[in-house]
């Protein structure tokens, strides 16, 4: 190494000893150093701290259901309040038709099936042709009916001064038997009166059409067409399904709480219905040793159909107590299994809120935790969770 590199080091060894960093320079440096990572980790953390409130929690889960999912889940939405708690007797039941908004259709003669003008499941109104017959016994009685009335007609023109009482009497009372001949066999008076109106004897054919007694819907129509029928064979059977029966089955022991016109509840898949007590039978299923209570239920909609099991519960009064109560399907577990609600906080806009049931009765839970007044979804409570879970929220609040 020449001369001159060497007299570089030296001045360089010389430089670094005679000027040292000192300790507060240090300090102040590594303060700076500290200050660049906490301003980095507030810019990094800085979004997150925009949603925790002075006591650092995080915002209330929520979820928001437009009206057009409400609708189509079958969410309702009711005020919370103080309500005495009621009694009420649960038991099993089974839909059946309103016999009293039912009816059958018969012939009431032997006859044959012509023509079909009803067919299963159709509505029909009152006097709506349902099925046309021919009879041989129709058409008798139908030419009887014309000349009766032929003579009935000639006997009036010549009146009593012309014609003897007797023969008068006679000719009237024969035509009221054909007349009434016809009624019996299923026609109307004013089929029977069109008749005797056209006079015309080829109407006497045997033909007769059967019509619909009630406005309803067909629910029954075994029968082909050609098919020979005997008197009293069912072709149609026709009901008003806007409202029903259930036919509930109670142990007798609670019979004697039991009123006629005490409110009811049916549980039809996962839907109640109110209705009332419309009579008590007075006498015991040999078979299942119960009495048949039955029910009135609306069915406006058709949804309901005889045949269907159902859950029902009579209310049989109160008990003297108020208390927060929901229907039972409107109190769920959440996922730490707790029992939860959910609050309308805005419209739209459900939050889950934990409560205590203290008590449960039949189809009622019996709540604290919230205040009257309080929105709560009554109705498609599991609905709002599932959409509470997929938004990647937890379905439970403390």
């Amino acid at each position: 190494m020449n001369i001159r590199n060497w007299s570089l080091c030296l001045l360089a060894l010389i430089f670094f000893y005679t000027h040292p960093l000192t300790a507060a320079e240090e300090h102040d440096h590594a303060e700076e150093v500290t200050e660049e990572h906490r301003g980095e980790h507030k810019d990094e953390h800085g979004h997150e701290d925009e949603h925790k409130d002075e006591h650092g929690h995080e915002e209330e889960n929520r979820v928001h259901l437009n009206n057009e999912q409400r609708h189509s889940a079958g969410i309702v939405v009711d005020t919370l309040t103080a309500r005495s708690v009621p009694t009420e007797i649960e038991a099993p039941g089974e839909i059946r038709l309103n016999a009293y908004a039912s009816s059958q259709v018969t012939p009431r003669i032997e006859a044959q099936v012509v023509t079909r003008h009803a067919r299963l499941g159709d509505p029909v109104a009152v006097g709506q042709p349902l099925v046309t017959l021919s009879s041989v016994s129709m058409a008798e009685a139908q030419g009887e009916l014309l000349v009766a009335a032929k003579e009935w007609q000639r006997v009036k023109d010549l009146g009593k001064k012309v014609v003897s009482e007797r023969r008068y009497l006679e000719a009237r009372v024969a035509f009221q038997q054909a007349q009434a001949k016809l009624l019996a066999y299923g026609l109307t008076s004013k089929q029977t009166d069109q008749l005797i109106h056209t006079g015309n004897i080829t109407q006497a054919d045997g033909r007769f059409t059967l019509l619909s007694p009630q406005d309803g819907t067909v629910i029954r129509d075994d029968f082909l067409t050609g098919q020979m029928v005997d008197p009293g064979d069912l072709l149609f059977e026709l009901t008003d399904e806007s409202s029903l029966w259930v036919e509930a089955r109670i142990n007798p022991q609670f019979v004697s709480q039991l009123n006629i016109d005490a409110s009811a509840r049916v549980l039809v898949g996962d839907a109640w219905i109110d209705g009332k007590v419309i009579q008590i039978h007075h006498a015991l299923d040999e078979t299942t040793r119960t009495l048949a209570v039955r029910l009135e239920i609306p069915n406006p909609e058709d949804k309901i159909h005889p045949g269907q099991f159902v859950t029902v519960r009579i209310q049989t009064g109160t008990s003297g107590q108020t208390a927060l109560t929901l229907p039972l399907e409107a109190v769920l577990r959440s996922p730490d299994g707790d029992w939860q609600v959910f609050v309308e906080e805005e419209p739209g806009e459900f939050e889950p809120k934990e409560v205590e049931v203290v008590r449960q009765l039949p189809g009622l839970a019996v709540i604290v935790g919230l205040s009257p007044g309080t929105r709560v979804v009554t109705q498609g409570a599991f609905f709002v969770q599932s959409e509470l879970a997929k938004s990647g929220f937890d379905v439970h609040n403390h």
